[in-house]
Formats: C-alpha cells, structure tokens, sequence
C-alpha cells in the first residue's frame, strides 16, 4: 500500500476518524504492589525531613557538648590550686599567730617554726608536690643545673653541694635543684 491509498472502507476492522478512540489501560497483577512516582517522591522527601531535622539536632548537640567542655576546661584551669591554696591557710595562719605574740622567746620562735615548717611539708605533700635534695647522688641534668664544677675526693659527676634544692610536681620538674658537682681528677 502506498501513502496515497486509502484504506478499504471495511466496519470491522478500524473506528472511523472523527470518532474518539477510549483507551481502557488495563492493570497487571505487578503493577498493583508498585507505589507511583508520586508516593515514592513524598516518601523520599519526608525521609529527607527526618534526617535534616536529625542533622541540626546532632549539631546542636554538638556544640553544647563543645561549649560545656570548654567552660570545664576554663573552669579546671581557674580552680586547679583551690586545694593547694587551702592547704596553705594554715601554714599563714600559723604565721599569723607567731607575729601576734608578744612575748616571744627564741626557743617558742624555734617551735613556731617548726609546726609551721611541718604544715608546709605536709600541704606539699597532699599536694603531689616533693623536694628534690640531690646531695651525694649523681649530676641528672633532668633534676639539677650544675652551677659550677670542683675538684672533690668524691666520684667524678656526684654532686658534692646542693645550692638550691629543687622541687618535682607529680614528676613533672616544678624547679631543678643547682647544684655543685665533683669533676673528674686530670
């Protein structure tokens, strides 16, 4: 058949032109079970929703654990001698009262003293604070700055005078204690 044929004029087998054609879609069993594009999109949007909304609250948490941690922090370092200054109340107090006294002898200045003296070592020590006192041990430059050199009858390297005893902070060197150490003989 060509282009310029027209088709047999036969009832049965096509509607005519000018009669709406009506497509009836019929649905398959598999297509009944499957959600249309619009359901799916709804679906991913609310989806989307939901892990947004998650998102900033995760952030927001975030941020106030970043913020508390912070004011801790600041707070820790404010604070870190509160236990160590109360300790010491009571070596000043103790000073206090020695000063207060008017009749003073040598001998109860030499007891005030020394009550004042073992309030002090034993603030230090709850306070994780020891006395480095090197004398006779060997020349550790990680504890001790030699401040000079001396012809000694002693090892070479002992230290022979402590100058300045040194202090150890939780073995973390508060202060190294100078010292004068033995040198070798030549």
């Amino acid at each position: 058949m060509q282009a310029n044929d027209t088709p047999p004029d036969n009832d049965n087998d096509a509607p005519a032109a000018s009669e709406p054609v009506e497509v009836i879609a019929e649905s398959t069993p598999a297509e009944e079970g499957v959600p249309s594009l619009e359901d799916t999109l709804r679906e991913a949007e609310l989806k989307a929703a939901e892990n947004h909304d998650a998102w900033l609250r995760a952030k927001a948490e975030t941020e106030n654990v970043r913020r508390r941690a912070q004011e801790d922090i600041a707070k820790a370092a404010k604070f870190a001698i509160e236990r160590f200054a109360r300790e010491l109340l009571a070596v000043k107090d103790s000073l206090e009262i020695a000063l207060a006294t008017d009749a003073q002898s040598v001998d109860s200045l030499r007891a005030g003293t020394e009550v004042t003296l073992k309030q002090l070592v034993a603030a230090f020590e709850k306070s994780a604070l020891r006395e480095v006192n090197p004398l006779g041990e060997k020349f550790d430059p990680n504890l001790h700055q030699a401040i000079s050199v001396v012809a000694s009858t002693q090892e070479p390297n002992t230290v022979v005078t402590v100058l300045q005893k040194g202090y150890l902070l939780a073995d973390r060197v508060l202060r190294p204690a100078m010292v004068v150490v033995a040198k070798a003989e030549a």
